[in-house]
Protein backbone atom coordinates (compact mmCIF):
# COMPACT_ATOMS: atom_id res chain seq x y z
CA UNK A 1 0.00 0.00 0.00
CA UNK A 2 1.26 3.47 -0.89
CA UNK A 3 -0.58 6.59 0.28
CA UNK A 4 0.78 9.98 -0.83
CA UNK A 5 -0.46 13.42 0.14
CA UNK A 6 0.49 15.98 -2.51
CA UNK A 7 0.48 19.59 -1.35
CA UNK A 8 2.54 22.73 -1.68
CA UNK A 9 2.56 26.28 -2.94
CA UNK A 10 -0.16 27.32 -5.36
CA UNK A 11 1.54 27.38 -8.75
CA UNK A 12 4.33 25.11 -7.53
CA UNK A 13 3.32 22.15 -9.71
CA UNK A 14 0.86 20.21 -7.55
CA UNK A 15 -1.56 19.60 -10.42
CA UNK A 16 1.24 18.39 -12.67
CA UNK A 17 2.49 16.08 -9.91
CA UNK A 18 -0.98 14.59 -9.42
CA UNK A 19 -1.39 14.04 -13.16
CA UNK A 20 1.98 12.29 -13.24
CA UNK A 21 1.05 10.06 -10.31
CA UNK A 22 -2.19 9.20 -12.09
CA UNK A 23 -0.17 8.18 -15.15
CA UNK A 24 1.99 6.05 -12.83
CA UNK A 25 -1.05 4.06 -11.68
CA UNK A 26 -2.12 5.99 -8.59
CA UNK A 27 -5.79 6.54 -7.78
CA UNK A 28 -5.92 10.32 -7.33
CA UNK A 29 -8.32 12.47 -5.33
CA UNK A 30 -7.91 16.25 -5.35
CA UNK A 31 -9.03 18.77 -2.71
CA UNK A 32 -10.74 16.47 -0.24
CA UNK A 33 -12.09 18.43 2.79
CA UNK A 34 -9.53 18.43 5.59
CA UNK A 35 -12.07 16.99 8.05
CA UNK A 36 -12.30 13.82 5.92
CA UNK A 37 -8.58 13.05 5.60
CA UNK A 38 -8.41 10.71 8.60
CA UNK A 39 -11.54 8.79 7.55
CA UNK A 40 -10.26 8.60 3.97
CA UNK A 41 -7.02 7.06 5.23
CA UNK A 42 -8.96 4.43 7.21
CA UNK A 43 -11.01 3.42 4.17
CA UNK A 44 -8.14 3.09 1.69
CA UNK A 45 -5.99 1.09 4.12
CA UNK A 46 -8.59 -1.57 4.91
CA UNK A 47 -7.13 -5.09 4.59
CA UNK A 48 -9.37 -5.97 1.63
CA UNK A 49 -8.91 -2.68 -0.21
CA UNK A 50 -8.34 -3.23 -3.93
CA UNK A 51 -6.55 0.08 -4.53
CA UNK A 52 -2.89 -0.14 -3.52
CA UNK A 53 -1.61 3.27 -4.68
CA UNK A 54 -3.47 6.44 -3.68
CA UNK A 55 -2.57 10.14 -4.04
CA UNK A 56 -4.53 12.85 -2.23
CA UNK A 57 -4.12 16.47 -3.32
CA UNK A 58 -4.48 19.21 -0.70
CA UNK A 59 -3.95 22.97 -0.98
CA UNK A 60 -5.19 26.25 0.42
CA UNK A 61 -8.21 26.23 -1.87
CA UNK A 62 -9.60 23.50 0.37
CA UNK A 63 -9.01 25.39 3.62
CA UNK A 64 -7.37 28.82 3.56
CA UNK A 65 -6.07 28.41 7.09
CA UNK A 66 -5.07 24.77 6.50
CA UNK A 67 -6.16 24.23 10.09
CA UNK A 68 -5.98 20.58 11.04
CA UNK A 69 -3.88 19.31 8.13
CA UNK A 70 -0.67 19.05 10.14
CA UNK A 71 -2.52 17.33 12.96
CA UNK A 72 -4.20 14.95 10.51
CA UNK A 73 -0.81 13.98 9.08
CA UNK A 74 0.54 13.29 12.58
CA UNK A 75 -2.57 11.25 13.46
CA UNK A 76 -2.37 9.13 10.31
CA UNK A 77 1.30 8.41 10.88
CA UNK A 78 0.70 7.61 14.56
CA UNK A 79 -1.81 4.95 13.48
CA UNK A 80 0.87 3.31 11.39
CA UNK A 81 -0.59 4.07 7.97
CA UNK A 82 2.01 4.16 5.16
CA UNK A 83 1.75 7.91 4.54
CA UNK A 84 4.18 9.97 2.46
CA UNK A 85 3.96 13.74 1.97
CA UNK A 86 5.12 15.36 -1.26
CA UNK A 87 5.49 19.16 -1.13
CA UNK A 88 5.67 21.07 -4.42
CA UNK A 89 7.46 24.41 -4.32
CA UNK A 90 9.01 27.14 -6.45
CA UNK A 91 10.72 30.46 -5.85
CA UNK A 92 8.57 33.53 -5.24
CA UNK A 93 9.78 35.08 -8.51
CA UNK A 94 8.73 32.03 -10.52
CA UNK A 95 5.36 31.77 -8.76
CA UNK A 96 4.64 35.44 -9.49
CA UNK A 97 5.58 34.94 -13.14
CA UNK A 98 3.33 31.89 -13.44
CA UNK A 99 0.37 33.71 -11.93
CA UNK A 100 0.86 36.71 -14.21
CA UNK A 101 1.09 34.48 -17.27
CA UNK A 102 -2.07 32.57 -16.30
CA UNK A 103 -3.88 35.80 -15.30
CA UNK A 104 -5.32 34.04 -12.29
CA UNK A 105 -5.65 35.46 -8.79
CA UNK A 106 -3.73 33.87 -5.95
CA UNK A 107 -6.20 32.13 -3.57
CA UNK A 108 -4.88 34.06 -0.56
CA UNK A 109 -4.29 37.45 -2.18
CA UNK A 110 -7.92 38.56 -2.16
CA UNK A 111 -7.93 42.02 -3.71
CA UNK A 112 -4.29 42.53 -2.76
CA UNK A 113 -1.04 41.82 -4.57
CA UNK A 114 0.12 38.36 -5.65
CA UNK A 115 3.26 38.79 -3.54
CA UNK A 116 1.15 39.21 -0.41
CA UNK A 117 -0.79 36.03 -1.13
CA UNK A 118 2.42 34.05 -1.66
CA UNK A 119 3.91 35.37 1.57
CA UNK A 120 0.80 34.39 3.53
CA UNK A 121 0.67 30.96 1.90
CA UNK A 122 4.29 30.25 2.86
CA UNK A 123 3.45 31.11 6.45
CA UNK A 124 0.38 28.83 6.41
CA UNK A 125 2.23 25.91 4.81
CA UNK A 126 5.51 26.14 6.75
CA UNK A 127 4.66 23.35 9.19
CA UNK A 128 3.40 21.06 6.43
CA UNK A 129 6.60 21.63 4.49
CA UNK A 130 8.63 20.58 7.52
CA UNK A 131 6.59 17.35 7.73
CA UNK A 132 7.16 16.49 4.06
CA UNK A 133 9.10 13.41 3.00
CA UNK A 134 9.91 14.97 -0.37
CA UNK A 135 10.21 18.62 -1.41
CA UNK A 136 10.43 19.23 -5.15
CA UNK A 137 11.32 22.73 -6.33
CA UNK A 138 10.05 23.22 -9.88
CA UNK A 139 11.54 26.71 -10.40
CA UNK A 140 13.90 25.53 -13.15
CA UNK A 141 12.19 22.29 -14.03
CA UNK A 142 10.29 21.34 -17.17
CA UNK A 143 7.49 18.75 -17.19
CA UNK A 144 9.73 15.98 -18.52
CA UNK A 145 12.21 16.50 -15.70
CA UNK A 146 9.44 16.49 -13.10
CA UNK A 147 8.13 13.21 -14.46
CA UNK A 148 11.61 11.69 -14.32
CA UNK A 149 12.00 12.75 -10.71
CA UNK A 150 8.55 11.37 -9.80
CA UNK A 151 9.42 8.05 -11.43
CA UNK A 152 12.69 8.05 -9.49
CA UNK A 153 10.76 8.34 -6.22
CA UNK A 154 7.52 6.44 -6.80
CA UNK A 155 8.40 3.79 -9.41
CA UNK A 156 12.09 3.03 -8.99
CA UNK A 157 11.70 3.68 -5.24
CA UNK A 158 15.23 5.04 -5.01
CA UNK A 159 16.49 7.22 -2.20
CA UNK A 160 15.55 10.84 -2.81
CA UNK A 161 17.06 13.99 -1.43
CA UNK A 162 15.21 17.27 -1.87
CA UNK A 163 17.79 18.97 -4.06
CA UNK A 164 17.83 19.98 -7.72
CA UNK A 165 21.31 20.63 -9.11
CA UNK A 166 21.91 22.61 -12.29
CA UNK A 167 25.38 22.54 -13.83
CA UNK A 168 25.41 25.71 -15.94
CA UNK A 169 28.00 26.78 -18.50
CA UNK A 170 28.29 30.50 -19.29
CA UNK A 171 30.51 33.17 -20.82
CA UNK A 172 32.04 35.84 -18.59
CA UNK A 173 31.57 38.37 -21.41
CA UNK A 174 27.80 37.95 -20.96
CA UNK A 175 27.85 38.20 -17.19
CA UNK A 176 27.96 35.76 -14.28
CA UNK A 177 24.57 34.03 -13.76
CA UNK A 178 22.71 35.87 -11.02
CA UNK A 179 21.38 32.63 -9.51
CA UNK A 180 24.78 30.89 -9.31
CA UNK A 181 25.68 29.37 -5.93
CA UNK A 182 29.16 28.20 -6.97
CA UNK A 183 31.20 29.76 -9.78
CA UNK A 184 34.20 28.07 -11.41
CA UNK A 185 36.47 29.87 -13.88
CA UNK A 186 38.03 27.56 -16.51
CA UNK A 187 39.79 30.25 -18.55
CA UNK A 188 43.10 28.71 -17.45
CA UNK A 189 42.56 25.85 -19.94
CA UNK A 190 43.78 25.97 -23.58
CA UNK A 191 41.23 27.84 -25.71
CA UNK A 192 39.84 26.04 -28.81
CA UNK A 193 38.74 29.44 -30.15
CA UNK A 194 42.24 29.95 -31.49
CA UNK A 195 42.23 26.66 -33.40
CA UNK A 196 40.73 27.46 -36.81
CA UNK A 197 38.89 24.16 -37.32
CA UNK A 198 37.37 24.34 -33.82
CA UNK A 199 36.48 28.03 -33.74
CA UNK A 200 32.91 27.64 -35.05
CA UNK A 201 32.19 24.47 -33.08
CA UNK A 202 31.06 24.25 -29.43
CA UNK A 203 31.93 22.21 -26.39
CA UNK A 204 29.15 19.73 -27.18
CA UNK A 205 31.02 18.72 -30.34
CA UNK A 206 33.44 15.82 -29.95
CA UNK A 207 36.53 17.56 -31.47
CA UNK A 208 36.23 20.48 -29.04
CA UNK A 209 35.43 18.24 -26.09
CA UNK A 210 38.47 16.07 -26.83
CA UNK A 211 40.71 19.12 -27.27
CA UNK A 212 39.64 20.55 -23.89
CA UNK A 213 39.70 17.29 -21.96
CA UNK A 214 43.08 16.23 -23.39
CA UNK A 215 44.70 18.97 -21.36
CA UNK A 216 46.00 17.28 -18.16
CA UNK A 217 44.62 20.13 -16.04
CA UNK A 218 41.07 19.49 -17.29
CA UNK A 219 40.74 16.01 -15.80
CA UNK A 220 42.38 17.12 -12.57
CA UNK A 221 39.99 20.06 -12.34
CA UNK A 222 36.91 17.88 -12.81
CA UNK A 223 38.11 15.45 -10.13
CA UNK A 224 38.76 18.26 -7.66
CA UNK A 225 35.33 19.78 -8.32
CA UNK A 226 33.76 16.36 -7.85
CA UNK A 227 35.56 15.95 -4.50
CA UNK A 228 34.39 19.41 -3.40
CA UNK A 229 30.77 18.71 -4.36
CA UNK A 230 30.86 15.30 -2.67
CA UNK A 231 31.78 17.17 0.49
CA UNK A 232 29.32 20.08 0.06
CA UNK A 233 26.13 18.45 -1.22
CA UNK A 234 25.24 16.44 1.92
CA UNK A 235 25.56 19.65 3.94
CA UNK A 236 23.28 21.53 1.56
CA UNK A 237 20.71 18.74 1.75
CA UNK A 238 20.89 18.66 5.54
CA UNK A 239 20.22 22.40 5.70
CA UNK A 240 17.19 22.05 3.43
CA UNK A 241 18.58 23.67 0.27
CA UNK A 242 16.38 22.82 -2.72
CA UNK A 243 18.29 24.41 -5.60
CA UNK A 244 22.02 24.39 -6.29
CA UNK A 245 23.38 26.13 -9.39
CA UNK A 246 26.98 25.26 -10.25
CA UNK A 247 28.21 27.76 -12.85
CA UNK A 248 31.24 27.00 -15.03
CA UNK A 249 32.53 29.94 -17.04
CA UNK A 250 34.99 30.72 -19.81
CA UNK A 251 35.36 33.83 -21.96
CA UNK A 252 32.47 33.31 -24.39
CA UNK A 253 30.72 30.27 -22.92
CA UNK A 254 31.16 28.37 -26.18
CA UNK A 255 34.03 25.90 -25.79
CA UNK A 256 35.82 25.27 -22.49
CA UNK A 257 32.98 25.92 -20.06
CA UNK A 258 30.60 23.73 -22.08
CA UNK A 259 32.98 20.76 -22.20
CA UNK A 260 33.88 21.05 -18.51
CA UNK A 261 30.25 21.53 -17.42
CA UNK A 262 29.32 18.34 -19.26
CA UNK A 263 32.25 16.52 -17.62
CA UNK A 264 31.27 17.74 -14.14
CA UNK A 265 27.67 16.70 -14.78
CA UNK A 266 28.73 13.20 -15.81
CA UNK A 267 31.08 12.94 -12.82
CA UNK A 268 28.41 13.67 -10.19
CA UNK A 269 25.21 12.27 -11.70
CA UNK A 270 26.07 8.58 -11.36
CA UNK A 271 24.05 7.19 -8.45
CA UNK A 272 22.82 10.63 -7.43
CA UNK A 273 19.75 10.58 -5.18
CA UNK A 274 18.82 14.10 -6.24
CA UNK A 275 17.74 15.81 -9.44
CA UNK A 276 20.51 17.01 -11.73
CA UNK A 277 20.67 18.61 -15.17
CA UNK A 278 23.20 20.40 -17.38
CA UNK A 279 22.38 23.65 -19.17
CA UNK A 280 24.52 25.68 -21.61
CA UNK A 281 23.46 29.33 -21.44
CA UNK A 282 25.68 31.04 -24.00
CA UNK A 283 27.20 28.30 -26.11
CA UNK A 284 25.79 29.45 -29.47
CA UNK A 285 25.90 33.24 -29.01
CA UNK A 286 29.21 33.59 -30.88
CA UNK A 287 28.12 31.45 -33.83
Amino acid sequence: MRFVIVTGMSGGGKSAAIRTLEDLGFYCVDNLPVSLIDKFAEVITLPNAEIQKVALGLDVRTDHSFTGVSGAIDTIRAKGYPLEVLFMDASDEVLIKRYKESRRAHPLSGEGRIEEGIEEERRVLQQIREQADYVIDTSQMITRELRGMMEHIFVEEKDYRSLMITVLSFGFKYGIPVDADLVFDVRFLPNPFYVEELKQLTGVDAPVRDYVMNAPEAGQFVEKVKDLLTFLIPGYIKEGKNQLVIAVGCTGGQHRSVAIADAVYEAIREGAGYGIKCVHRDYRKNI
